[in-house]
């Protein structure tokens, strides 16, 4: 799978071990994040993520902020992007059978960085339920 991550400073060591994990994996994952702590605004790693979903140049993305809610309110501003906050696998399951989500965002100050990585697998490994979900799926982009 090809994969894009973005984070903010809230989450470059949650970058860093879910990079590991994925290519241990054999996934392609392009960085857009930042590597430091120092205050970086969430939307200039967003918007690089966001588009190569949008365009189809990756299967998915995975975007870290300190709460996940500024990153999600960003992706979703593209057309083709189903960007969802998920904090338990539960939630993480549900988001891709129900919603189609294309976007994992993590919530860094609220989860661990094993919860993360365990979150991405479940993300990864779920398959869209189509059938009534379809339909609501394509009620969400507007026609503008």
């Amino acid at each position: 799978m090809t994969i894009s991550i973005g984070n903010d400073h809230a989450g470059p060591e949650y970058k860093q071990a879910i990079i590991q994990h994925l290519e241990s994996k054999g996934h392609t994952i392009t960085n857009y994040g930042t590597d430091t702590t120092d205050s970086a605004d969430y939307p200039d790693f967003v918007h690089p993520v966001a588009k190569d979903v949008n365009d189809g140049k990756v299967d998915f993305g995975i975007l870290i902020c300190g709460t996940a809610n500024g990153v999600a309110m960003t992706a979703n501003k593209y057309q083709n992007v189903r960007a969802g906050v998920c904090w338990i696998g539960e939630i993480t399951e549900l988001t891709r059978q129900h919603n189609d989500a294309n976007i994992i965002c993590i919530p860094a100050r609220y989860t661990s960085i094993p919860q993360a990585i365990k979150m991405v697998d479940i993300f990864l490994n779920t398959e869209f339920e189509g059938g009534r979900h379809k339909r609501r799926i394509d009620k969400i982009p507007l026609s503008c």
